[in-house]
Protein backbone atom coordinates (compact mmCIF):
# COMPACT_ATOMS: atom_id res chain seq x y z
CA UNK A 1 0.00 0.00 0.00
CA UNK A 2 1.26 3.20 -0.96
CA UNK A 3 0.40 6.99 -0.14
CA UNK A 4 -0.34 9.06 -3.58
CA UNK A 5 -1.36 12.56 -2.15
CA UNK A 6 -3.97 11.77 -0.11
CA UNK A 7 -5.31 8.48 -1.90
CA UNK A 8 -4.19 4.91 -0.81
CA UNK A 9 -2.98 2.84 -3.84
CA UNK A 10 -2.90 -0.80 -2.82
CA UNK A 11 -0.76 -3.35 -4.25
CA UNK A 12 -2.25 -6.58 -5.17
CA UNK A 13 0.32 -9.57 -4.24
CA UNK A 14 -1.64 -12.58 -3.76
CA UNK A 15 -1.23 -12.85 -7.56
CA UNK A 16 2.74 -13.07 -7.86
CA UNK A 17 2.42 -15.28 -4.12
CA UNK A 18 0.34 -17.86 -6.29
CA UNK A 19 2.39 -17.86 -8.82
CA UNK A 20 5.94 -18.90 -6.67
CA UNK A 21 4.26 -20.71 -4.35
CA UNK A 22 2.08 -22.85 -6.13
CA UNK A 23 -1.87 -23.66 -5.32
CA UNK A 24 -0.61 -25.54 -2.79
CA UNK A 25 1.40 -23.45 -1.20
CA UNK A 26 -0.44 -20.69 -1.42
CA UNK A 27 -3.18 -22.51 -0.08
CA UNK A 28 -0.89 -23.35 3.06
CA UNK A 29 -0.05 -19.66 3.27
CA UNK A 30 -3.38 -18.31 3.49
CA UNK A 31 -3.91 -20.36 6.32
CA UNK A 32 -1.19 -19.68 8.09
CA UNK A 33 -2.39 -15.86 8.09
CA UNK A 34 -5.68 -17.11 9.43
CA UNK A 35 -4.00 -18.78 11.88
CA UNK A 36 -2.20 -15.71 12.80
CA UNK A 37 -5.46 -13.71 13.49
CA UNK A 38 -7.31 -16.54 15.20
CA UNK A 39 -8.80 -16.73 18.45
CA UNK A 40 -6.75 -19.97 19.30
CA UNK A 41 -9.37 -21.58 21.75
CA UNK A 42 -12.41 -20.98 19.35
CA UNK A 43 -10.32 -21.60 15.77
CA UNK A 44 -12.05 -18.28 14.56
CA UNK A 45 -11.17 -15.05 14.11
CA UNK A 46 -13.38 -12.89 16.21
CA UNK A 47 -13.67 -9.35 16.94
CA UNK A 48 -11.70 -9.56 20.25
CA UNK A 49 -8.59 -11.57 18.18
CA UNK A 50 -8.63 -9.58 15.00
CA UNK A 51 -8.48 -6.29 17.92
CA UNK A 52 -5.71 -7.96 19.80
CA UNK A 53 -4.15 -8.76 16.58
CA UNK A 54 -4.30 -6.15 14.53
CA UNK A 55 -0.65 -4.51 15.07
CA UNK A 56 0.49 -7.32 12.81
CA UNK A 57 -1.20 -5.99 10.09
CA UNK A 58 0.19 -2.39 10.94
CA UNK A 59 -3.65 -1.28 11.93
CA UNK A 60 -3.12 -0.72 15.26
CA UNK A 61 -5.26 2.96 14.60
CA UNK A 62 -7.79 1.54 12.99
CA UNK A 63 -11.04 2.17 14.74
CA UNK A 64 -13.93 -0.81 16.25
CA UNK A 65 -16.32 -0.11 13.82
CA UNK A 66 -14.04 -0.45 11.40
CA UNK A 67 -13.08 -4.22 12.85
CA UNK A 68 -16.50 -4.97 13.24
CA UNK A 69 -17.09 -4.23 8.86
CA UNK A 70 -14.36 -6.49 8.35
CA UNK A 71 -15.64 -9.09 10.06
CA UNK A 72 -19.12 -8.46 8.56
CA UNK A 73 -17.22 -8.39 5.21
CA UNK A 74 -16.21 -12.12 5.80
CA UNK A 75 -18.74 -13.43 7.54
CA UNK A 76 -20.59 -15.67 5.38
CA UNK A 77 -22.34 -17.77 8.11
CA UNK A 78 -23.78 -14.92 10.25
CA UNK A 79 -22.04 -15.69 13.19
CA UNK A 80 -19.96 -13.07 14.04
CA UNK A 81 -16.72 -14.42 13.58
CA UNK A 82 -14.74 -15.82 10.39
CA UNK A 83 -14.09 -19.56 9.76
CA UNK A 84 -10.69 -20.69 7.87
CA UNK A 85 -12.88 -20.93 4.53
CA UNK A 86 -14.27 -17.74 4.79
CA UNK A 87 -10.85 -16.38 5.68
CA UNK A 88 -9.95 -17.80 2.37
CA UNK A 89 -12.74 -16.87 0.34
CA UNK A 90 -12.10 -13.42 1.21
CA UNK A 91 -8.80 -13.03 0.71
CA UNK A 92 -9.82 -14.27 -3.22
CA UNK A 93 -12.83 -11.65 -3.00
CA UNK A 94 -10.43 -9.28 -1.89
CA UNK A 95 -7.76 -9.75 -4.75
CA UNK A 96 -9.40 -8.69 -8.21
CA UNK A 97 -6.58 -10.80 -10.23
CA UNK A 98 -7.48 -13.82 -8.44
CA UNK A 99 -10.91 -13.28 -8.47
CA UNK A 100 -10.74 -12.80 -12.98
CA UNK A 101 -8.31 -16.16 -12.64
CA UNK A 102 -10.36 -18.08 -9.88
CA UNK A 103 -12.17 -20.48 -12.09
CA UNK A 104 -8.68 -21.51 -13.86
CA UNK A 105 -7.20 -22.00 -10.50
CA UNK A 106 -10.64 -23.92 -8.69
CA UNK A 107 -10.49 -26.17 -12.09
CA UNK A 108 -6.51 -26.60 -11.21
CA UNK A 109 -7.45 -27.74 -7.63
CA UNK A 110 -9.84 -29.84 -8.54
CA UNK A 111 -7.35 -32.03 -10.97
CA UNK A 112 -4.45 -32.28 -8.12
CA UNK A 113 -7.36 -33.92 -6.09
Amino acid sequence: MALIGHAVEFQDYLPSMMQTLGTEGFMLELCSGFRLLMDVDKGLITFESLKRNIMLLGMQDMRDDDLVCMLMEGDLDGDGAINQMEFCILMFRLSPELMNGSKQWVELCANDL
